[in-house]
Order: C-alpha cells, then structure tokens, then sequence
C-alpha cells in the first residue's frame, strides 16, 4: 500500500514539474546571447542585431509590454525580425502592427522579410501595406547597406525559401566581398542555394526548434514534418568563417505548447576578431 502511493505522488510530482516546464517554455521568453567574429570590420568595433522569430501573433504581458520593454533595454542597433509574424490563421493584425509601432517607436531601423505563414495567409498584401505604412523596411530578395557608427554591412533578406518565394540572385545583386554580409531568411534551407556566396552569417527561424525537445536528443519533429532535423536551433559553422544562426523563436503553431525550448529572441554581436572572448 505504502509502494503504491510513494508511486502515485512521484507521478502527480512529475506530470506537476512537466506541465510547469510546459506553461514557462510557452509563456516566459528568454534572451539568448551570441557572438561572431570577423576581420571585415574596423579594429575594436561591433554592431548588434536583435533577432525577433516565429512569433505567430502570441502576445507576452498585456499589449505585449513584457517584450517591448525587454527588447527597449537590450537597446540594439537594429531590429530584424525573420518571418511569421503572424500565423496562417490570424484573421486581426492588430497585435502584430502594435508591436511593430513599438518597435520602431523604439529603434527606426526595423527590417523584416516574411515566412511561410505570411506567404500562405489569404490576405498578405494587406498585411505587407500594414508593414510600409508603419515604416518597416522589407528585405524580400533585395539587400540594403547600413552604417551603424562608422560601421558598415550589408544586409541580404530573401522571401522564404520553403515555400518558394525567395530569389537569392536578386537579393545578392551587387554585393561586395569586402564588406560583411548578413542574410535574412525565414527558412534554413536557403543555405543549400548560396554555395560560394558571399554571405558571413545567416539569420533564420522557421523551425521554432522543434518546439519540443528531449534531452541529448534536441528536436523530435522539423517544421516539415522531418523527424530529429539536423539543423534545428542555434549555431551551425558551414565554412571557416561562414555560420547559420537559427532562432528558435517566441510563438508556437500546429501544437500550442513548448517544452525544454524556452520561447526567445537573439541578441546578436558581431564583433572584429581581435575582441573575441
């Protein structure tokens, strides 16, 4: 009998910690750090980028005051969010254009380029107008160069890739090797098409890092369905000198929950190599 209940309650203790890692995974974000080097900036410089995700229309504190007033301390050069903003089934935008309005409230230089969900959503365009209207700058397949305090990159955003829309070409048109390069797109797999490109870091969501994760196994399921996907979440070396970052991003869709992949968005430094550490 004794047996019998010490089993019960270890099992109510564990289903209890398991639905709690479940409610704080899904609705407590978190800001991860990162840093790349590079020797295609001045000596004792940097810039920094803060990475919004896969939000899918999810809102953290009320009118989303949480966020905003995380992402106003991290005080980044620019903002970059990477698709899904908004989920195939958003019928308002209104929380996603009032986070916008805060953002660029926040930092002028907020740049975006759409998902899979804004590519399949009935009423894109709307919502792309939305976007223009409230001064952010869309990267779909163009690329712009930017100077943050003598500091210049060049910034490469491209359509998502997994439902087609992208056209790298266009997007790298006239990039120069001197300079650093930054992609961003949705989708990963853009990496499979830019081969000898000059691109130095890739920025990218999509796959919300499987949303739920095992320990020492990573992500059971891929955005597409793919079981145990390679490239699911963080840092990925591709050549010497050339990464992918993918973000596992702050929303969730298809199954409305997260477990041991905390909802976050990046802040990203990208320094000259003599500063590294």
């Amino acid at each position: 009998m004794r047996k019998t209940l010490l089993i019960c309650i270890s099992f109510f203790l564990m289903v209890t910690a398991i639905f709690r890692k479940v409610y704080k995974d899904t609705n407590r974000f978190k800001v991860n750090n990162v840093e790349f080097v590079t020797n295609k900036i001045p000596v004792g410089s940097n810039f920094t980028i803060l990475q919004l995700t896969d939000i899918h229309n999810k809102v953290f504190g009320e009118n989303n005051e949480e966020l905003i007033a995380t992402i106003k301390s991290r005080d980044a050069d620019i903002i970059v969010i990477t698709g899904d903003l908004i989920d195939r089934l958003t019928e308002e935008f209104d929380h996603a254009f009032h986070l916008i309005e805060k953002l660029v409230a926040i930092n002028e230089k907020v740049y975006y380029v759409s998902g899979n969900h804004e590519c399949d959503h009935p009423h894109k365009e709307l919502f792309f107008a939305g976007l223009k209207e409230r001064k952010v700058t869309i990267l779909d397949n163009t690329n712009e160069l930017v100077n943050i305090n003598g500091v210049t990159f060049q910034l490469v955003g491209v359509a998502n890739a997994s439902t087609g829309h992208h056209q790298l070409s266009r997007a790298l048109a006239n990039i120069k090797n001197d300079y650093y390069t930054v992609l961003l797109s949705h989708a990963p797999n853009i990496i499979d098409e830019y081969h000898d490109a000059s691109v130095d870091l890739t920025l990218c969501g999509h796959t919300h890092g499987g949303q739920i994760r095992l320990p020492l196994v990573g992500a059971i399921v891929g955005p597409d369905n793919t079981f145990f996907p390679k490239l699911d979440k963080g840092t990925f070396e591709l050549d010497p000198n050339q990464y992918l970052y993918i973000d596992s991003g702050l929303g969730t869709t298809a199954r409305p929950i997260r477990f041991m992949n905390q909802s976050q968005f990046s802040f990203i430094t990208v320094k000259h190599e003599r500063e590294k550490g």
